[in-house]
């Protein structure tokens, strides 16, 4: 039985929710992740390029198994439309037993 620190939940932020749907989409399809949230739109600030910039974005956020995330990586990176990408990933401490045993069978 896996624990909970084998979890971890994937931030990236994109410019239109269509982006954020697409990637969702495709971590689902590939088996990458349990579940996928799209938080928008929120307000980003930022330097990019010795510049302050401050911008409209979607948040998706994405749960999976620790061991997946160089695949998540890469499938983000493969439809992801930014130059540099924001792709984090932060453990999941606690869960409930439910969850976690919904999110081993949802995942590869």
């Amino acid at each position: 039985m896996e624990r909970k620190s084998e979890f971890i939940q994937v931030f990236t932020t994109v410019a239109k929710r269509s982006d954020a749907e697409r990637i969702a989409k495709a971590l689902s399809d590939k088996k990458l992740s349990a579940c996928s949230q799209i938080i928008g739109p929120i307000t980003s600030v930022y330097k990019w390029k010795g510049k302050v910039e401050k911008s409209k974005e979607w948040l998706c956020l994405s749960k999976s198994k620790k061991n997946n995330y160089k695949k998540i990586e890469k499938a983000i990176k493969e439809i992801h439309p930014y130059e540099l990408p924001e792709i984090i990933a932060v453990p999941i401490i606690e869960a409930s037993r439910e969850y976690l045993a919904w999110m081993r069978k949802e995942i590869a």
